[in-house]
């Protein structure tokens, strides 16, 4: 190809729209014809070609809703909570709160690591648990580099497809250089984060089952043909949901920690200042962040304190006997039941720099651990399989008595 008749970018330019000796090479024409040549669409980066700033409503400015503030609360200070679930109508603030929340989260280690390898479970070499990668760096004597980094809070697009949320090949890798790569998908990306599903009520079962399953795993493995590669999932699940559109299936139901049903403010006063402060944010959203950003400080600090002082904060036995007395007085079957509700106290706790949570910690988290777990189906089931096995055993009795006689 003659180097003086090719575009930027090696297309090349055809004779007819040539610069003659009359015609300056620095034409408008064809500077646009250089800018636009399609095989600029391989030179683009990967990424989020996206330029839209994050400037999510302050957390630190909802007003109302103290249950709702304090689930969300509660999951980011103890991760073991097992997420939230916000239940109300639509236009209420369910998800506003859940955005706002990633000002407030903490630092955690990261990997630099795709596959999410962490330092802080060493393993002894050749034994499953860590990528090849960084199988490679162990051997040599390195640990994969680690970096502080913010919680984030990362949303499922409302289109996300199934390999979106678990990853897969990368096409546009394959097509360029013929060559198979797995990308990391949602979930993935999510380790250490906190997730956030709209809408979780409405998700595809197969992507709802995925999520579910990487969360209680903690990993999750994808193969794609010849191609495997597991990945690490350990995030906090937040999801939102309106009643009106349907309900959750009860396993989904079940892997939310605590529940919270929201409504709309009663006071009229409150929804005023609603009103006023969600205008000053619309018409000046920069300018009203900044009017929160000592709060939002100060909150994120509290946040900080409370991460810390968890690991030794301990249940008082007779916390944990009144919580024991809750679950079997209303007869609740999954074990998760009191798990997050003993977790949460333990949060209460550790957000109020104590260092043993009490009966009043346990009283003030019980209901949103507990709400929507009883099940009159589960319940009808048990008492209708105790009485045929009970009718099985007196006749078992009976007939044994007549053959010993």
């Amino acid at each position: 190809m003659d180097e003086q008749h090719a575009a930027d970018d090696g297309t090349e330019i055809p004779e007819h729209l040539r610069a003659g000796d009359e015609q300056p090479r620095n034409s408008m024409l064809l500077s646009l014809l250089r800018q636009h040549s399609s095989r600029r669409i391989l030179d683009i980066p990967e990424g989020d070609l996206g330029f839209a700033e994050q400037m999510p409503y302050p957390f630190m400015a909802l007003v109302g809703q103290v249950e709702m503030r304090t689930a969300l609360l509660l999951a980011v200070v103890n991760p073991n909570v097992g997420g939230v679930l916000l239940i109300g109508p639509r236009g209420i603030g369910k998800t506003t709160a859940a955005r706002g929340l990633s000002d407030l989260l903490p630092y955690v280690e990261q990997a630099a690591c795709d596959f999410g390898c962490q330092v802080d479970e060493p393993r002894p070499e050749g034994q499953p648990g860590y990528c090849e990668q960084c199988g490679m760096r162990l051997r040599e004597g390195n640990l994969p580099p680690v970096a502080m980094e913010p919680v984030r809070l990362i949303e499922l697009p409302l289109n996300a497809q199934l390999g979106d949320v678990v990853g897969g090949i990368n096409e546009r890798v394959a097509l360029e250089r013929s060559v198979v790569r797995l990308d990391r998908g949602i979930l993935s990306r999510a380790d250490q984060n906190i997730l956030y599903i709209d809408e979780v009520n409405l998700l595809p079962n197969v992507i709802i089952d995925a999520i579910l399953d990487a969360a209680a795993q903690g990993q999750y493995t994808v193969r794609r043909g010849a191609m495997r590669a597991t990945y690490r999932s350990r995030f906090i699940l937040i999801g939102s949901m309106n009643p009106e559109e349907g309900n959750l299936r009860p396993q989904i139901l079940d892997r939310f920690g605590l529940r919270c049903v929201v409504t709309g403010l009663v006071d009229p006063e409150e929804r005023r200042l609603v009103y006023q402060l969600v205008r000053r944010y619309k018409e000046n959203r920069r300018g009203f962040i900044d009017a929160y950003t000592e709060d939002t400080f100060l909150a994120r600090e509290d946040v900080i304190i409370a991460r810390e002082i968890l690991p030794d904060v301990a249940l008082s036995e007779d916390a944990l006997d009144f919580g024991m007395q809750l679950v079997e007085s209303l007869r609740l079957h999954s074990h998760r039941a009191e798990f997050s509700m003993f977790e949460a106290a333990r949060a209460y706790a550790a957000l109020d720099a104590r260092e043993e949570a009490t009966v009043d910690d346990v009283t003030l988290v019980a209901p949103l651990a507990l709400r929507m777990r009883q099940s009159p189906f589960i319940d009808s089931f048990i008492d209708n399989q105790a009485e045929e096995d009970a009718r099985i055993q007196a006749l078992m009795e009976e007939l044994r008595g007549g053959i010993d006689e």
